[in-house]
């Protein structure tokens, strides 16, 4: 068993001992198996189990509902360390991973794909509680931003080497699945044996929390989930539906963006460190309305192949700039909240998806450029959200409101 030891106390361990390391091997192990997984579902399951349209809908469907039940996290952690939660999500996203071609049916299917996003899900909620208990909060925005740097470098080698490998040594996907999978294994059996389990100097609530001053949170966080099911399940499929993209350009644009994420992040970071969150997410909302406008333009004015391909990249861009989110919870949260709170959050991100992209088709066989434009409002109801956010988000001042009203303990 790990020996406990106080994050006071990890600056006296080597580098490669430090919850920061932890972090970093954390960020890496997942998308090893998680971008594997994705890259390879939509041919697995077409030519394993001949799925059509409805059936990969329903898969969808199934793999977001860990998400939304991600507020289990509260009651498991009565019981086990969120470290060590995030070791046992990971182990479930790896075997699940490694399995998946060992059960080619729908119900074979479905069942791994609830496995794995069950372990994807609570994975990236005690993760990003890990995060914000860990990182001091005024170099928070920059290790954010290389992590996701470092995840995004994991899935970049991942499609690389399944581009590189996959026609050339004729690969199955039983193999790939099972070496991805496995790699990820491997790194979460190391971070067990190499790190010890650290003690957050802050005992988390370990009860459901919903706190009326952390309301503007909440509402930014229900916007990102809706603006996220457009993206995740939109923006890509115009590319093959309107522009008739093969599976070698849509992969080109995913690598184009990998690329772009692991050397805009850790400068996004730092603008979240300079600017300061409110205007950051502004910014990031003005041009995410900006481009689902001009998505919808691609439909409506009959604008170009060129134009639609720059505009996801922009489109990605701007997404990560979602750090700036997490940095503002952790600056306005009680110290023991954030562990709670992260449940909480990943449950409201994902209420959307349990209805918006099955409503949103129906609106798209109608008009795919309505669903843009509604993205868009979506991304101007973020942007007069954001504008609630004080220039100096703290504990008591959680909104711009706070300045017009007599201060008051908080909850």
């Amino acid at each position: 068993m790990a020996r406990l030891m106080h994050l006071s106390d990890a600056r006296d361990l080597p580098l490669w001992r430090r919850p920061r390391a932890l972090l970093f091997l954390m960020a890496i192990a997942m998308p090893l198996s998680f971008a594997t997984w994705s890259a390879l579902l939509n041919n697995f399951v077409i030519d394993a189990a001949n799925f059509d349209g409805s059936d990969i809908g329903l898969l969808h469907t199934v793999r977001e509902i860990p998400g939304f039940l991600a507020i289990g996290v509260i009651a498991i952690i009565l019981f086990i360390r969120e470290q060590t939660l995030a070791y046992v999500a990971l182990t479930m996203l790896g075997i699940a991973t490694a399995v998946t071609a060992w059960f080619p049916n729908m119900g074979g299917i479905l069942t791994i794909t609830m496995l794995s996003s069950i372990g994807f899900h609570y994975f990236e909620t005690v993760n990003q509680s890990l995060q914000l208990q860990w990182l001091p909060k005024d170099k928070a925005p920059q290790i954010i931003g290389l992590l996701m740097a470092a995840g995004s470098a994991a899935t970049l080698v991942a499609y690389v080497l399944i581009v590189m490998t996959w026609k050339a040594f004729d690969l199955s996907y039983n193999f790939v699945y099972l070496v991805s999978g496995g790699a990820t294994l491997v790194i979460v059996a190391w971070c067990a044996f190499a790190f010890p389990h650290f003690e957050s100097p802050n005992p988390q609530v370990k009860k459901f929390v919903l706190r009326k001053r952390y309301w503007l949170y909440y509402a930014l966080q229900f916007m990102a989930g809706a603006r996220r099911q457009i993206f995740v399940v939109f923006a890509g499929f115009m590319m093959v539906e309107r522009f008739g993209f093969d599976v070698h350009e849509v992969t080109a644009l995913y690598l184009i963006n990998l690329v772009a994420n692991m050397v805009a992040a850790p400068l996004l970071g730092k603008a979240v460190h300079i600017w300061g969150e409110r205007r950051a997410l502004i910014f990031e909302y003005t041009g995410l309305a900006i481009v689902f406008l001009a998505y919808g333009g691609l439909y409506w004015f009959g604008w170009g192949v060129v134009l639609a391909s720059i505009l996801y990249v922009i489109d990605h861009f701007f997404f990560a700039l979602a750090l700036a989110l997490k940095t503002y919870f952790q600056k306005i949260a009680d110290p023991g909240d954030i562990a709670p709170t992260a449940a909480v959050a990943f449950t409201i991100n994902h209420i959307a998806a349990v209805f918006l992209p099955v409503l949103l088709g129906l609106l798209w066989l109608v008009s795919p450029g309505a669903v843009f434009g509604l993205a868009a409002g979506m991304a101007l109801t973020s942007l007069a959200l954001a504008l609630l956010i004080p220039r100096h988000p703290e504990p008591g001042n959680e909104t711009v409101f706070k300045q017009f009203v007599a201060a008051a303990p908080a909850e």
